[in-house]
């Protein structure tokens, strides 16, 4: 059995195309086209894309899609670096990832409301431990201690007499 890279290529020879009218016509690149007559599947990064450009081909060829794509399957399970689904994550969660995660599930309007009433409840539990501060404090704790000091002519500075006496 033909390889899909030679069915592809066994194609658009009888239909008589070249690589530039598939190109246009289907909006693959060249290079891509190529590349999956010729079965290099390593130079595509994720298999999805193999499918889709395969798809693609093959419906503008009128060959049998679904069992081409089955047979494609299995050559890509075969290959080193398609065999396994790629990874979503690139290492293991961190928990920077577990904040992120959970910050892209808030609601932001409700987290906002949130917010706004827990900032005005703080401001005015602080303005009211301020009042009570003020309230309750004596004005006249921060004076200093007051005493007399006579000046220098204390026997002349006395208060007049009321006349008459």
């Amino acid at each position: 059995m033909p390889t899909v890279a030679e069915q592809l290529r066994a194609g658009r020879e009888a239909r008589g195309l070249t690589v530039q009218q598939v190109a246009e016509v289907t909006k693959l690149r060249t290079d891509h086209i190529r590349a999956l007559e010729e079965g290099n599947f390593d130079m595509f990064t994720a298999p999805v894309y193999i499918k889709g450009f395969t798809r693609t081909y093959a419906t503008l060829l009128k060959l049998d899609v679904p069992r081409l794509m089955a047979q494609l399957e299995t050559e890509l399970a075969a290959t080193d670096k398609f065999s396994e689904p790629p990874t979503l994550t690139p290492h293991p969660p961190t928990p920077l990832d577990f904040v992120m995660l959970q910050l892209s599930r808030l609601r932001w309007g409700l987290a906002a409301a949130v917010f706004a009433v827990l900032v005005a409840l703080f401001l005015g539990l602080w303005a009211y431990s301020l009042w009570q501060q003020a309230r309750t404090r004596d004005s006249l704790a921060d004076l200093p201690p007051a005493t007399y000091q006579p000046t220098e002519d204390a026997a002349t500075d006395t208060l007049p007499l009321p006349p008459g006496k």
